[in-house]
C-alpha cells in the first residue's frame, strides 16, 4: 500500500482502487435510455434511493470537506415528473470519518458524470439534479482537501477511505439493480 504522505494523491489512489466499481455502476445505469421518459424516471428514482442514504450519513460529519447537497434538486425533479421519492436504501460505509470521506468522493465525483448525462435526457425533462455542477475550482479544492487529510496518515487510513468509496459505488449499483418502476 502506498503511504498517502508520499507523492501519490489520495484521489488518484481512489480512482485507481475503485475503477472496477465505478465501471460496474456505469454499466448498470447505461442500460437506461435517458431520452426515454420511463427510463429517465427509473434513473432518478434509483439515484434518489441511494443519494438520500449517502447524504444522510454524510450530513452529520463536520470533519468532511465542504460539499453541497443535491437531494432537494433530485426530489424536485421527481416531483416535476409527479413521482414520490423512494425510501433510502440502507447504507453504512463504515463508522469513521475516513470511510465517509471515501463516500463523499463518489458523491461529489458523480457531479462530473451528471454534466455528461444531462445531454442525453429527453427535451423538456427536469434536470436540476444532473445539471448541478461544481462551481469553478470547487472540484479541485475538494481533491486538495482530500489530499491534505491524507498527509501523514497510515496505509490503513487510506484503505478505510477506499472501503468507504467502494461501499458507495456498491450502493449505487444496488440501486440500479432495483430500478424502481415509476407509478
Amino acid at each position: 500500500m502506498v503511504n498517502p504522505s508520499a507523492a501519490v494523491p489520495v484521489a488518484s489512489h481512489l480512482r485507481t482502487i475503485t475503477r472496477a466499481a465505478h465501471d460496474t455502476v456505469d454499466a448498470a445505469f447505461s442500460q437506461l435510455d435517458l431520452a426515454d421518459r420511463g427510463d429517465y424516471a427509473r434513473f432518478l428514482l434509483a439515484h434518489a434511493a441511494a443519494t438520500a442514504a449517502v447524504e444522510a450519513v454524510l450530513s452529520g460529519d463536520p470533519t468532511l470537506p465542504r460539499w453541497r447537497s443535491r437531494l432537494a434538486l433530485l426530489q424536485n425533479d421527481l416531483a416535476t415528473l409527479e413521482l414520490a421519492p423512494p425510501s433510502p436504501l440502507p447504507f453504512d460505509p463504515g463508522g469513521t470519518s475516513a470511510a465517509r470521506l471515501g463516500a463523499l468522493y463518489v458523491l461529489e465525483g458523480s457531479r462530473l458524470g451528471g454534466a455528461v448525462l444531462v445531454k442525453r435526457v429527453y427535451p423538456g425533462a427536469p434536470t436540476a439534479f444532473l445539471s448541478a455542477r461544481h462551481d469553478p475550482g470547487e472540484w479541485r479544492a475538494f481533491l486538495r482537501a482530500m489530499d491534505e487529510r491524507g498527509v501523514g496518515q497510515t496505509p490503513d487510513w487510506l484503505d478505510t477511505v477506499a472501503c468507504g468509496a467502494s461501499a458507495c459505488f456498491a450502493l449505487y449499483t444496488a440501486s440500479s439493480q432495483a430500478l424502481p418502476v415509476p407509478h
